[in-house]
């Protein structure tokens, strides 16, 4: 946590930890109380036996539980990837206790295809860059929480592919969504994007030609700028 001023807290992806986002909370700290978390069973918090398929439902309440915990009323959301799906989530969970919401490079539908391009392959025989990141995100023990990531989802997937149980309608709040056209993760960028869109009342979109998965590391001066603009206009 650094800075002062209104929270805004940023949602690590399922495989990362609050340890990826030092950038971005030295980015948002001179105008916010910025603050990330280690969601239950990674980084340095304790560890979870079983990842159950209420994973993204189960952040939320975390959640909403750290705004009380650094005694503020509300927030805003920061999240890429499967720390967008909870971002979403939260703020339909918890809408008195969210201002606004920041949702990066992300799908609230799990496919067969997504789960054996990213899971089944992307992780099987990890390189030594996966290796030495999620060493640094998780410690020594990186490997059981990747395992435990992958049967979630594919649990996930068994069970239908709805990665949150709420609406997106439901949500109150400004909401922005950024993606990159050449998302290798995200099949169908702007049908999701579109979809999305209709469905949230107060939506930006912002889809760019450059960039992978995630948006906010793979082209962060556009994400950045893209964020920058949106915050300015939430009190």
């Amino acid at each position: 946590m650094k800075g002062a001023g209104p929270l805004l807290v940023i949602l690590p992806g399922n495989t990362a930890s609050s340890a990826a986002h030092e950038n971005e909370i030295n980015y948002f700290a001179d105008r916010y109380c910025a603050a990330s978390i280690d969601f239950l069973g990674t980084g340095k918090s304790d560890r979870l036996a079983h990842w159950t398929v209420d994973w993204w439902e189960a952040g939320s309440h975390q959640i909403a539980s750290l705004i009380e915990h650094l005694h503020y009323e509300d927030a805003i959301l920061l999240g890429s990837s499967g720390g967008a799906i909870t971002a979403i989530a939260t703020a339909i969970n918890y809408p008195e206790k969210i201002k606004a919401v920041i949702a990066d490079s992300f799908a609230l539908h799990f496919t067969e295809a997504m789960y054996t391009h990213n899971v089944l392959e992307g992780r099987t025989n990890p390189t030594e860059q996966q290796r030495m990141f999620w060493t640094a995100m998780h410690g020594p023990d990186w490997q059981t929480i990747i395992d435990n990531d992958s049967k979630m989802i594919k649990q996930v997937v068994e069970n239908g592919g709805a990665c949150i149980k709420g609406a997106p309608e439901a949500i109150e709040c400004p909401v922005l969504l950024t993606f990159s056209e050449h998302d290798s993760f995200l099949p169908n960028v702007k049908d999701t994007a579109t979809e999305l869109k209709a469905k949230i009342t107060n939506c930006k979109v912002k889809i760019f030609s450059d960039g992978d998965h995630p948006l906010i590391w793979t082209n962060p001066n556009n994400f950045f700028a893209s964020a920058d603009s949106f915050l300015s206009n939430i009190t």
